[in-house]
């Protein structure tokens, strides 16, 4: 019976694509993994808040054992709803100026439940091509019919709006704003001009990976691009730039009821920890001071986008996120294994995570790499 299975895996691996969970010891900024120490490029802590020792202290001050509440131990539709909760939110629709907003367990939640519950068999659903699985997952789950457009192509999904929004109740129109592999990022403000110029169509905005790093106040593209209050379902994640963990929306109060009645990953689970929201808020509120970080971030992922451009690499990245195409996912493993013996730790990202012949080594630049290693990473390149 396990014999099919082991035929899968043994496939996976001829092909290169075969995964393990890694070992590694976590030591600030850096991993240990097989007793080699390497500065750690393949994680999302963008803003380098996670290894912050002295933010981490800063909250701690705060905790007694009263308010350290370490489980919700229920739902929130059930005695999970604790005052932590209506904290965040409260504070997230004073920072985004927002009728309402949601929170949830995380991105992955988030995603595989909203559009579910907010769609039916006379939506249709227009996704970019390269959208994350957690929001190709929540397609598939819903009722809805649904059609891709090519990457970032706006006249394609405009010709699609065109051609179909008489035959549909409702269309909601789904994208990133900094997609996750190839670092570029959509034209927010495009989208949001398309959507107004039919009264069926919706836009859901997920900002998973511009959060905290994007825009003057780190509020992501939609808000460095001046177009929040167009965007119907402006969701992001607290598991990356703020170094915690769950997800987010922010909507109309009417969607936030059907969500809470609808939204079977939030009704079915236990809700996040207190403590957990407490620390989350406790970053957001000091997101806004966060502005020589996100600079300085901005300011070594351009020099190092130029440094790999004169080196000829082609690389679509207009962000922190920058891929190095390598095509063939043996070629990546090699690549990604090569830089880990020179003290970096970088990851092969393969199929099913990209798209086959697309394989690569996906550097992802935090606020807490110095120049100098970015200096050394080029020259090892």
């Amino acid at each position: 019976m396990l014999q099919s299975y082991r035929e899968e895996l043994t496939q996976l691996e001829e092909k290169s694509n075969l995964r393990t969970l890694p070992e590694i010891v976590h030591r600030g900024r850096d991993v240990i993994r097989q007793g080699r120490q390497m500065l750690n490029l393949s994680s999302n802590d963008y803003l380098g808040l996670a290894s912050e020792l002295a933010l981490r202290k800063a909250f701690l001050e705060r905790l007694t054992p009263e308010c350290f509440l370490p489980s919700s131990s229920s739902s929130r539709l059930l005695t999970g709803n604790f005052t932590a909760n209506g904290e965040l939110e409260e504070l997230l629709c004073r920072l985004y100026k927002a009728e309402s907003s949601l929170v949830f367990n995380s991105g992955y939640h988030m995603n595989t439940g909203i559009l579910p519950a907010v769609s039916n068999s006379k939506t249709l659903i227009l996704a970019d091509k390269l959208v994350h699985a957690s929001l190709i997952d929540g397609i598939r789950l819903s009722p809805a019919k649904f059609l891709r457009y090519r990457h970032n192509d706006c006249e394609h999904l405009e010709s699609l709006l065109c051609r179909n929004h008489a035959d549909y109740e409702r269309m909601i129109v789904v994208t990133e704003s900094i997609f996750s592999m190839d670092g570029d990022e959509a034209d927010l403000r495009r989208l949001v001009m398309l959507k107004k110029s039919y009264p069926n169509v919706m836009l859901y905005v997920d900002e998973a990976h511009a959060v905290g790093v994007r825009g003057e106040k780190g509020l992501g593209c939609a808000g460095e691009q001046g177009c929040i209050d167009g965007i119907d379902f402006l969701t992001g994640t607290f598991g990356k730039a703020l170094a915690s963990v769950g997800g987010y929306i922010l909507c109309r109060r009417v969607i936030r009821d059907c969500l809470i009645n609808k939204m079977r990953t939030l009704i079915f689970t236990t809700a996040l920890p207190p403590v957990n929201l407490m620390w989350t808020r406790f970053v957001l509120e000091r997101l806004e001071g966060f502005n020589d970080r996100r600079d300085y971030l901005k300011k070594i992922s351009l020099y190092l986008k130029g440094q790999l451009a004169a080196k000829g690499y082609e690389c679509p990245s207009t962000s922190h996120i920058i891929p190095v195409m390598t095509g063939d996912s043996r070629k990546a493993i090699s690549k990604a294994e090569d830089m880990q013996r020179k003290g970096f730790y970088l990851l092969p990202v393969r199929p099913p995570t990209v798209l086959e012949g697309t394989s690569r080594i996906r550097i992802s630049l935090t606020a807490s790499v110095r120049t100098d290693e970015v200096e050394r990473l080029i020259s090892l390149l």
